[in-house]
């Protein structure tokens, strides 16, 4: 896994401002590689909540000043001439992540791609336009970074709690951010030098020793051990870190238990502040917790079907916005 230096520009409208989700970007992209350097734009006094965490990855800001009618345009041309100033002084920087999903910067990953850049874009799915989802590298959206924050229905036999206690809650959360990391490597597979390089990114202050282990070989036997969807092995003298294959029968949504599966999902996205989203972004959610899901195990011939039911349970309504793409508006 090459290791890029990124530039990252955050539009903070797209964001909606939360600490929680900022987090999560940052996470994503530092899962990738450094980050060199960050700027958001349209902070006010509104957003005082992101002090620490933009402080604490020296993160720039551009405020809003509020004049005209033409203010958010005045902030997305001011993001275009930092990227582009940026691609052309700063040869350290390979690759580049823009939050927003705005179509207006096609031209922007363009040009970067046309200088070898790198360029990874987040967006919320009701924002986020066709164009610039396909303009990109690789694209994201939003309500699925959050997804990875929500805890997984652990299958039966699955983690084990033999801790307890602050150290327990601790190796917890640590277990799942490696999870985390580990299924976004393209082959789902690393070295432990690299996990441990991308440990110290994601928490200047990470160590071994915090969790009772000598060395990070120790940690890794003793992640490998209490999780269920991680095995590590020695390969050519170097110690890997993976996911297990999975034998054991998946937990299955039926008839019976798919409306708390679904209503869980939306309020999770409620929770984190997606008001509106894709119904695709729905189903991708219901796929990670439960791979292999279809329509018909819960009865229903297509998913539209599916989310006309939610509408008659008062969970959602189905909305279309100005291009006819159906919106999920979240109760």
């Amino acid at each position: 896994m090459g290791k890029s230096n990124f530039a990252v520009f955050v539009d903070l409208e797209n964001v909606g401002g939360k600490e929680s989700m900022l987090r999560s970007i940052i996470e994503k992209v530092k899962i990738r590689g450094d980050i060199l350097m960050g700027k958001v734009y349209g902070y006010t006094d509104h957003y005082a909540d992101l002090k620490p965490v933009l402080l604490s990855n020296t993160f720039q800001v551009v405020p809003s000043l509020r004049y005209g009618k033409n203010q958010k345009n005045n902030l997305d041309i001011t993001l275009v001439v930092d990227a582009m100033e940026v691609a052309y002084t700063n040869p350290l920087i390979d690759s580049f992540c823009i939050v927003s999903g705005d179509s207006d910067y096609m031209p922007l990953v363009g040009r970067l791609k046309s200088m070898g850049k790198f360029v990874l874009g987040i967006s919320r799915s009701e924002a986020a336009s066709g164009i610039f989802i396909n303009a990109c590298n690789e694209f994201v959206f939003l309500e699925t970074v959050a997804a990875k924050q929500q805890p997984k229905p652990q299958k039966k036999g699955g983690r084990k709690a033999e801790d307890s206690g602050e150290r327990g809650a601790d190796l917890d959360a640590l277990i799942d951010q490696v999870e985390t990391i580990v299924e976004d490597q393209e082959q789902q597979e690393m070295y432990a030098s690299e996990l441990k390089d991308t440990l110290t990114r994601l928490r200047p202050d990470f160590n071994e020793r915090s969790y009772g282990c000598p060395t990070f070989g120790k940690l890794i036997a003793l992640i490998s051990s209490k999780s269920d969807k991680l095995t590590s092995w020695t390969e050519e003298s170097s110690l890997m870190i993976g996911l297990e294959g999975d034998d054991d029968e998946e937990e299955k949504l039926d008839r019976g238990n798919w409306l708390p599966a679904f209503r869980s999902a939306l309020a999770s996205l409620k929770a984190e502040g997606f008001d509106r989203v894709n119904p695709s972004i729905l189903k991708g959610i219901i796929v990670d917790q439960y791979p292999g899901f279809e329509e018909k195990q819960i009865g229903f011939k297509r998913f539209s079907d599916v989310m006309k039911a939610l509408e008659k349970e008062g969970l959602l309504r189905i909305e279309m916005d100005d291009q006819r793409s159906m919106l999920l508006n979240i109760c």
